[in-house]
């Protein structure tokens, strides 16, 4: 214990000389992990600050019960909220009525089932819930996690003052780097300065918005922090040339599941995601989730297009009022292509030669599950805030 608290107080001493330019930290080698979207599921979309030690057990349980896993959902991530106070030496604990096993023991537990783990932190003096964060703690805590075991760390951005979120963000990658362990570090820092522009190698996935509302296009004015799904796909589509393996675009969390939009509009936030290849990290019970539900979060065709390796995010390619054509391209040539309706009643939308492909072609639709005969385009009637998706592959 002596020489590991002397090992702290040389880089707590040392943390201001390790402050990098923009261009060190462009230039930093990236850690190799995310080579495609993460998946799993978060508890603060559900539970917020309700989240506790059965929870975080029950719904590791779930997802191998429910399939989740099988189908590629690997992460179990504690948002806010299960901080304790730090002890003496200044380590973080947990809070000894939330989580009263630990979190190592916990993280033992999801281990044990074939998944990984995950935790979060802020980095200013406290997190968004008023939880001890992690500045002036950088590698202190990054060590305490290395040590239960975490293999995902969500890193947010409250109560920092004027800290200059380039240093805050390449500190704590430095800190998970230094430990050895690989950590995949999602960026919570809501885009507002704008990480696409620097941190690909810095982290993993970076928040390109402010926090997901579950409403489709509906504000909550109780809330200016609060973004609907639409507003959200709207600030994250234009990103798309900076996502790619090991540095994804991250709309926030999915909400599939939690009861404030309908079938129609989450298998549509569903495939949305995909289409940009954000990060699938559920945030509904799914302990307790209905069929619908997981008949949605379970669509391994829609789940292949966020996860195909070739890394690209998909775009919008035409528009016209509330019908949209997203296209993204795929492993070997092939092609995801969405049919997206805004609008409150149905609508034909076409998919031209131009925008998908003019040669012979393989169809598929994702969400009928059938194949289809190629026309040389796409057209579908699709219902009020509905999507119909598919794959051509060429022949």
């Amino acid at each position: 214990m002596r020489l590991l608290l002397l090992w702290l107080a040389a880089f707590t001493l040392t943390a201001p000389a390790l402050a990098e330019t923009t261009q060190e930290i462009v230039n930093k080698a990236p850690n190799g992990l995310a080579q495609t979207p993460p998946m799993g599921w978060n508890s603060w979309n559900r539970f917020a600050c309700s989240v506790n030690e059965k929870i975080i057990r029950d719904t590791a349980d779930a997802m191998i019960a429910s399939g989740m896993r099988d189908a590629g959902y690997q992460y179990v991530v504690i948002d806010d909220c299960w901080h304790g106070p730090r002890d003496a030496n200044g380590f973080i604990t947990a809070d000894p009525q939330k989580f009263p096993s630990g979190i190592k023991a916990l993280a033992d537990y999801v281990h044990a089932r074939g998944l990984k783990f995950g935790i979060y932190s802020d980095a200013g003096r406290f997190t968004c819930g008023g939880r001890p964060g992690s500045q002036g703690h950088e590698y202190q805590d990054a060590l305490s996690y290395a040590r239960w075991g975490v293999d995902y760390l969500k890193y947010d951005w409250c109560n920092t003052g004027d800290r200059n979120a380039q240093e805050a963000y390449a500190l704590m990658a430095d800190a998970l780097h230094q430990t050895g362990r690989p950590i995949v570090f999602s960026m919570c820092e809501w885009g507002t300065a704008k990480p696409w522009l620097w941190a690909k190698n810095v982290g993993n996935l970076w928040r390109t918005t402010g926090d997901i509302w579950d409403s489709f296009s509906a504000k909550d004015k109780a809330h200016d922090w609060a973004h609907p799904m639409l507003e959200n796909v709207d600030s994250n589509e234009p990103l798309w040339p900076h996502a790619g393996p090991g540095h994804w675009n991250d709309p926030d969390m999915l909400e599939v599941g939690n009861g404030g939009m309908t079938i129609a509009e989450y298998r549509s936030h569903f495939s949305l995601w995909a289409m940009m290849a954000a990060p699938l990290i559920a945030g509904n019970d799914i302990a307790r989730m209905d069929a619908a539900t997981r008949s949605i979060l379970l669509n391994k065709e829609v789940i292949a297009v966020d996860q195909d390796a070739l890394g690209v995010q998909g775009r919008r390619v035409s528009q016209a009022g509330g019908q949209e054509v997203w296209v993204k391209p795929l492993s070997g040539g092939a092609k995801a292509v969405l049919l997206f309706n805004r609008g409150d009643q149905p609508a034909t939308i076409l998919a031209s030669a131009d925008e998908v492909w003019r040669k012979k072609a393989k169809v598929r639709d994702l969400w009928a599950h059938r194949d289809l005969r190629w026309s040389g385009s796409l057209k579908a009637i699709v219902e009020p805030h509905g999507v119909a998706m598919f794959t051509v592959t060429p022949l």
